[in-house]
């Protein structure tokens, strides 16, 4: 593998050619096993990274020994580049959650201060571009700032909030599901098993409690990854859309999902009602991997969360592949 997709970093689309030949020579392939470290709290950003292949998480550890989840790192993202261009010391770990293969810029052994007797024109253009990179984000912060504290938003959230869960109606899949597609996209469909015995022996008051357990389920899960949407799409039916959602990811949010709910305490018996434990059928699938057209995607997926949770559920997990890819 080469270093030539680097030169397509936010550092240097701005570069000439000589100039990303330059870059480009001075960058070189690495290569990671699962759980090891790409850096670590404290250390100094003297390089950045972009990722070809595999998956790298961003935490930091807490006082309990577990650790808090800022980010995931699909193939083709940056990064350290914020934190490089500002010479900082990292303020989280990077690990790999599998094999992966990274670009480093620059090189091992080499730091910018090396290059500065060599081509001071190019550094001083990529400090430049370093300075615009991050004015440019500062602003883009600040922009969707302004727009979280807007009326507009707030009404818009509204219109497709579900009153019951708190969840993202489906009807706002349908209107931004253009904006929201990025590869590769998981979807993730859930359908609580047993629930009309559960409405039928404890109310309706029961089901409804339940959704909203469910509901902060799979909003811990968006909350988690920084990215997603807890849907609620028909009747019971909830779930995720996850976007850049590689598909290890995808698997570690089903387990984490079915975990979940499966940890949900079960309702008490009363009286001649037995106890009620809680299960529920997962269906997922990823775009484009299972399906290139959305809208097949998402009918088979469906069809397939019903005829899985028809056929006893149980809390069985599957994956749907649609059969244009089979």
């Amino acid at each position: 593998m080469d270093p030539t997709p680097i030169k397509t970093t936010e550092l240097f689309t701005s570069l000439l050619d000589r100039e990303s030949d330059y870059v480009i020579k001075r960058s070189c392939i690495i290569n990671l096993r699962k759980k090891a470290k790409l850096f670590s709290i404290g250390q100094r950003a003297e390089h950045f990274y972009m990722l070809l292949e595999g998956a790298i998480r961003i935490f930091k550890p807490l006082e309990d020994g577990g650790n808090v989840e800022l980010a995931q790192y699909a193939p083709g993202d940056t990064i350290g580049d914020f934190d490089f261009a500002r010479k900082a010391e990292y303020d989280a770990n990077a690990e790999a959650e599998e094999d992966s293969i990274l670009i480093m810029f620059p090189a091992l052994g080499l730091t910018m201060d090396d290059f500065v007797t060599e081509e001071p024109y190019i550094v001083s253009r990529i400090l430049l571009n370093s300075i615009i990179m991050m004015t440019g984000r500062i602003k883009s912060t600040q922009n969707i700032l302004l727009e979280n504290l807007s009326w507009v938003n707030e009404l818009q959230r509204r219109a497709y909030e579900d009153p019951g869960t708190g969840l993202w109606k489906q009807s706002y899949l349908k209107d931004e599901i253009n904006r929201i597609l990025q590869v590769p996209t998981a979807l993730i469909m859930l359908k609580p098993d047993r629930f009309k015995t559960l409405v039928d022996s404890r109310g309706h008051e029961a089901g409804d409690e339940a959704m909203i357990q469910f509901a902060m389920i799979l909003k811990s899960v968006t909350r988690r990854l920084g990215r997603g949407w807890a849907m609620r799409f028909k009747s019971n039916e909830t779930g995720l859309i996850i976007n850049k959602c590689p598909a290890l990811l995808a698997e570690r949010a089903v387990r984490e999902l079915s975990r979940a709910i499966s940890n949900i305490a079960p309702a008490p018996a009363r009286g001649d009602i037995p106890a009620f434990s809680f299960s529920g059928t997962i269906v997922y699938s990823l775009w484009p991997d299972d399906g290139h057209n959305w809208d097949n995607l998402f009918k088979g997926t469906y069809e397939t969360l019903l005829e899985t949770w028809k056929n006893g559920g149980g809390g069985r997990t599957v994956r749907y592949c649609s059969q244009e890819k089979k």
